[in-house]
């Protein structure tokens, strides 16, 4: 999967929830910067901060992997 898919799948999971990318970042405990560039990254997210988006949207890592 590339950084482009995750920050695909990642915006989808968030606005099936109407959460914003500010709502998202304050959960996770990062800047909104870093959920806004994730699409344009060439390398993905650590397993970190993988956990921490997921736990931010109340899904298993495995969702934003699938």
């Amino acid at each position: 999967m590339t950084a482009q898919q995750m920050g695909q799948r990642l915006k989808r999971l968030r606005e099936a929830q109407g959460l914003s990318q500010y709502a998202v970042a304050d959960k996770a405990g990062i800047s909104r910067q870093y959920v806004r560039k994730l699409k344009a990254e060439l390398s993905g997210p650590t397993l970190g901060m993988l956990q921490r988006l997921a736990k931010a949207l109340g899904v298993p890592v495995v969702r934003l992997l699938e």
